[in-house]
């Protein structure tokens, strides 16, 4: 039954569960009627038990709407906001009520914040929550001072190890993450291999076929031609016609040569679909023109390079949860405008994914361009020529003068 949940959807059940459990022992502290406090459970008042309830309803609330989609989601202002009236519930369910029930929810709290906050962010907030409770155990308990401490100390120890264990979650889910990425460019790297081989073997039969085949019946019409001179009779006549088959034998091993080689391209959209699936946080919107074909392997190879680096960006560095993929052919070149809905940046520096992209596409003559700006994602616009057009010399003559030659990029 378990295995229907992720461990996102488990996490947050089993947070929802333990926080409505609480519901209890709160309702026996706040009831009119609950046990004296010769019993050991000291009584709320009723503006502290209204309050108590108050803050139970905004710490569901709060942990429901956070954990709504942990590790997928990005944490913005008002998720920090929500973790604060998270972390300030626990500790006024422990002021209103007199009781220790808040120190329990914080360790519900530590079990979500590596989720949503750096490390060390995480560990100075639990631990602030949990010496702030001390004047608790101090009115509520009858403890001295240092023995407030030592009881705090203890639940500083309680979360602290549902921190850790909330922190190897989130190892764990983001290295199956990163291996779902690289399981889905493996797929695309294998889609391209299973290409550029089959242009590969399709480019050898052709070439043995007109090297071989097409020789020797070249040269088998030849010599019954020269049969057909030399006989008469009956049997000019059978030879007239094996030299006729032998023609129609050559024409159509020429036919068939013609149509392998015409199919010497790689699909590009068989190549680069794969990556737009399972990407983990991100949502792949690709557009391809079909067919979509490249005669070059490596082309072909810069293109899915590139692809792979731009998906790789927008799930590490942009926090991005929508990535728009819209490739072109057009004037000899594939145009490709990649687009994010990440946070953007006032300015940016070009890192080692970047200057590769680049390094990749000015081999062939390509470029790309970046645009960013603060709440406004990421765009990237490529160009990779298909030959080696935009290389060539055109000359241009010029009325006035002697012709010059101009070079024109296609």
């Amino acid at each position: 039954m378990l295995q229907r949940f992720d461990h996102n959807r488990l996490l947050r059940y089993a947070g929802l569960f333990t926080w409505a459990v609480i519901g209890l022992p709160l309702l026996l502290l706040t009831l009119p009627q609950a046990p004296p406090e010769a019993e050991g459970l000291p009584v709320a008042s009723a503006p502290g038990a209204l309050r108590a309830w108050v803050a139970w309803a905004v710490f569901g609330a709060s942990y429901a709407w956070l954990t709504r989609g942990l590790g997928r989601q990005r944490v913005g202002a008002a998720d920090r906001i929500l973790l604060a009236g998270l972390a300030g519930g626990a500790i006024a369910i422990s002021y209103y009520s007199q009781s220790g029930l808040g120190s329990i929810l914080l360790m519900v709290v530590a079990s979500v914040l590596p989720w949503l906050l750096p490390v060390w962010q995480g560990v100075a907030l639990l631990v602030l929550c949990e010496f702030v409770i001390v004047p608790v155990y101090v009115r509520g308990f009858d403890f001295s001072l240092g023995e407030a401490i030592l009881q705090a100390s203890l639940y500083v120890g309680f979360t602290g190890f549902a921190f850790v264990t909330g922190l190897v979650a989130r190892q764990q889910a983001q290295a199956r993450d990163e291996q779902r990425r690289l399981n889905a460019e493996l797929r695309a790297t294998r889609a391209l291999l299973a290409e550029s081989v089959r242009v590969n073997e399709r480019t050898r039969i052709s070439r043995e076929l007109h090297d071989l085949l097409g020789h020797h019946l070249t040269a088998l019409s030849l010599n019954l031609e020269v049969a057909n001179h030399l006989t008469s009779g009956k049997a000019q006549e059978h030879v007239g016609q094996a030299h006729t088959l032998a023609r129609l034998l050559l024409s159509d091993v020429r036919e068939a040569v013609s149509q392998i080689r015409g199919n010497e391209t790689i699909d590009m959209a068989a190549t680069l679909d794969p990556l737009a699936g399972n990407v983990p946080g991100l949502k792949v919107e690709m557009r391809l023109p079909r067919p979509f074909p490249m005669e070059d392997p490596e082309r072909a190879h810069v293109l899915l390079r590139c692809t792979q680096e731009i998906i790789t960006n927008a799930v590490r560095h942009a926090q991005a949860s929508v990535l728009h993929l819209q490739y072109t052919l057009e004037r000899g070149a594939v145009r490709l405008v990649a687009r994010d809905d990440g946070r953007g940046a006032d300015g940016f520096t070009a890192g080692n994914g970047l200057r590769g992209m680049r390094e990749r596409l000015a081999a062939y003559g390509g470029e790309v361009e970046a645009e960013t700006a603060p709440g406004q994602g990421f765009t990237l616009r490529l160009r990779l020529p298909l030959d080696d057009i935009a290389n060539i010399a055109i000359p241009v003559a010029e009325p006035p003068g002697p012709p010059t030659q101009t070079t024109e990029a296609i």
